[in-house]
């Protein structure tokens, strides 16, 4: 069921891109799906380990590779552009191996994941960001903002161990750059060389917006980072993937009707659908009055409830591509917060490998 109402979603959205895109990719993702099983490029299967040197070199991190025979020189290995490719396909291939997982990807928990990981930043001291992973400890890794984050973070551990070079802060943004082109979304701008950090990088809880709250608790939230009104409302329309979990955050239910694929049916819902508290045991969220199958939160209603964000609501309401261009690079400056990166990094766009 799952299945077939993710291949609709994504007819319906490749249905209205220019002909010259949407029939390859529309035909590419009817093709079967091909799982990489070959190591990286240089690597072989006497390799024992990597061993950091250099960080941050070229963007990616420099590492000696050895082996296990002991007359062989350790070899420098310095990961490019196709060895992050790699990285990319072998968690796009995957995203769908569960069809039993939420509505069949683990897509939209990734997107939250990166999202949370880089979410953290605080300008005024310069802590929290992407780069560290420190999601990876307790206290952080049991914040409430991070309820359920956990299945996410176990996804990507068999792909860390086929590539044992990446760091945990590059691997969960590059999944989550991979999710949203995966789910049909715009192509997101990467650059790698985040270094993992320990737990006394760890930040404080609070950090992340409370869905509870209105727009005074988002513009604190988001200001504290360095956005501003246009990119908070952007950031927002994230809402479009994924649901919440009565057993996670307490809500429940998605956002759309495409939970797995990027629209900005988000925004055009909160316009053009009626809302209505809805009558249950849980926290207070809204659903809707058609199908009392949707759900917005209260911070969503927040940006519709605001002059200045409805603004933006109605202009990503009215025209995907402006919000596919304006998500694009308010995703892209969240990603990198935090991020002392190396002069000269280059900034790559992976080639979507099903979408």
């Amino acid at each position: 069921m799952a299945s077939a109402t993710r291949t609709f979603a994504r007819a319906l959205r490749t249905s209205a891109r220019p002909a010259i895109n949407a029939a390859p990719r529309a035909a590419f993702r009817q093709s079967a799906r091909f799982y990489s099983a070959k190591p990286t490029g240089g690597s072989s299967s006497n390799t024992l380990l990597y061993g950091l040197a250099g960080a941050g070199l070229l963007g990616g991190g420099a590492y000696y590779l050895f082996s296990n025979d002991s007359n062989a020189a350790p070899k420098l290995f310095v990961p490019k552009f196709e060895d992050y490719q790699q990285v990319y396909n072998e968690i796009a291939n995957r995203l769908e191996e569960k069809e039993d997982y939420d509505d069949g990807s683990y897509g939209p928990v990734l997107v939250r994941l990166a999202w949370h990981a880089s979410g953290t930043y605080d300008k005024e001291t310069g802590t929290g960001g992407s780069n560290g992973a420190t999601m990876r400890f307790s206290p952080e890794s049991d914040h409430g903002a991070n309820a359920g984050l956990k299945a996410a973070r176990d996804f990507l551990e068999p792909v860390k161990a086929k590539f044992p070079w990446i760091t945990y802060s590059d691997l969960w943004i590059l999944a989550g750059v991979c999710s949203i082109q995966e789910m049909l979304g715009p192509a997101i701008p990467y650059r790698a060389g985040r270094q993992d950090r320990d737990v006394a990088a760890c930040t404080p809880d609070g950090r992340l917006p409370d869905a509870a709250q209105g727009q005074d608790h988002l513009r604190n939230i988001f200001y504290r980072m360095g956005f501003n009104d246009q990119e908070i409302v952007a950031l927002c329309g994230a809402h479009a993937l994924g649901r919440c979990h009565s057993d996670r955050s307490g809500y429940s239910g998605p956002w759309t009707f495409s939970p797995t694929v990027l629209t900005n049916d988000y925004y055009k819902l909160l316009l053009d659908e009626k809302w209505q508290w809805k009558k249950w045991n849980g926290p207070k969220q809204y659903e809707d009055k058609t199908t009392k199958s949707l759900m917005m939160l209260p911070a969503d209603m927040a940006i519709i409830q605001d002059k200045k964000f409805k603004e933006w609501v109605k202009v990503y309401a009215a025209d995907n591509d402006k919000f596919f261009q304006d998500f694009s690079a308010v995703v892209n400056k969240l990603f990198e917060l935090g991020v002392p990166f190396k002069e000269g990094t280059e900034t790559w766009t992976f080639k979507p490998v099903n979408a």
